[in-house]
């Protein structure tokens, strides 16, 4: 529903228009049929987490829609998720790291994998930061922090954290830590236990925990 409205709008037409070219002319990830993928693996009526990420992976065959996951055709992991996988092992000491870095187990588990921006350009990090993306995923907040409750919120890194002031801390649970980088995941995200966390959160409210 949130969706087909912002569909209706000025400026997710003019990021509709402008992504045609760019698609015709330059190489943007993820491929066009797997923008909105996270909406369509996960439900809002059953939402249970949102982990918000910045952009989608700039690299060939990586970015699949999904925040932090990577096409599951390939076996490479980038750092930020190897650490994830690291402190999820730290958490859950019987966690088996996987040999991929798909993360569509967790999409289908109630968790929106969301990036503040759909797209990118190769090689260019943050190339279309400024196309209109941020109104749409600011938007989607919005309706999630108004109509929905109890949601986990995890925010990694300043950008994400900037999403604070549009949720409702009264009504859902946040957490923030550093984001999952080589760069800074010594600065907090290394033995934040968002996972287990979360998890102790869902079972008080008597909601189906996350196998991770």
């Amino acid at each position: 529903m949130i969706i087909n409205n912002e569909k209706k709008k000025k400026y997710f037409n003019n990021i509709i228009n402008f992504l045609k070219n760019e698609y015709k002319y330059k190489n943007i990830f993820p491929p066009k049929n797997k923008i909105f993928k996270a909406f369509k693996l996960t439900t809002f009526k059953k939402l249970k987490i949102i982990i918000l990420g910045q952009d989608p992976y700039y690299k060939k065959k990586l970015a699949d829609g999904l925040a932090f996951s990577v096409n599951k055709k390939t076996t490479y992991i980038p750092a930020s998720l190897n650490n994830i996988y690291k402190e999820i092992k730290k958490e859950f000491p019987l966690f088996k790291k996987p040999n991929n870095g798909n993360l569509i187990h967790w999409a289908k588990q109630d968790i929106l994998l969301l990036n503040s921006i759909l797209t990118v350009e190769e090689n260019k990090p943050l190339s279309h930061e400024y196309i209109g993306w941020k109104i749409f995923t600011n938007n989607i907040l919005l309706y999630i922090n108004y109509y929905l409750k109890n949601i986990i919120f995890l925010l990694w890194g300043k950008k994400a954290q900037e999403k604070k002031n549009i949720i409702n801390k009264k009504k859902h649970k946040i957490l923030c830590t550093s984001h999952p980088s080589t760069l800074s995941f010594n600065n907090g995200f290394k033995g934040c236990n968002h996972f287990k966390l979360c998890n102790i959160f869902l079972k008080n409210k008597n909601y189906k925990t996350i196998n991770w």
